[in-house]
This record gives structure tokens, C-alpha cells and sequence, in this order.
């Protein structure tokens, strides 16, 4: 397992929501969201300007723009030539 930024991600790969490294008001608006620690979140499709993408976490489809996917770190077992 490796941890590495949200936006990082490949499309298809999951990862395990291990930090949220921002300030209150966005770490807020997440958790509203449905982001949490230990939750398993999916990249599903990205825009072809690379923001924002749509993820699969909890049933539920979600879009994050990459500044702030880059906040949120994931452990994954995606290689990095993916």
C-alpha cells in the first residue's frame, strides 16, 4: 500500500481515504459529502481538462475539482507506472 493525493488516482483504481489535509470550511463541505477516513472512494470518469472528476464513493457519484482532490490522501496498491 502507498498513500498518495486523491488527484493522483488513477480512473477504475480504488483507494482508502486515509487523510483530509485542508482547512475547516472544505474539510466540512466533504464530510457533507460523504468523505470520511477509511472510506472507499473510486475514480470514475475525469474531464478532459483533467477537472473536475466524478468518483464512486457510498453509492453515491461525486465531482471534486483537482485542487481540492489534492487535499485528500488515499492508500492504494495502484502501481506508479499506472
Amino acid at each position: 500500500m502507498r498513500k498518495i493525493p486523491l488527484s493522483q488516482l488513477g480512473i477504475n483504481h480504488r483507494g482508502s481515504v486515509c487523510e483530509i489535509g485542508c482547512g475547516e470550511p472544505l474539510a466540512s463541505r466533504l464530510s457533507d459529502m460523504g468523505i470520511c477516513t477509511e472510506d472507499e472512494i473510486t475514480p470514475l470518469y475525469r474531464s478532459p481538462f483533467g477537472s473536475p472528476t466524478a468518483y464512486y464513493i457510498k453509492d453515491c457519484i461525486i465531482a471534486l475539482r483537482k485542487r481540492d482532490a489534492r487535499n485528500i490522501s488515499v492508500l492504494t496498491e495502484q502501481n506508479s507506472d499506472e
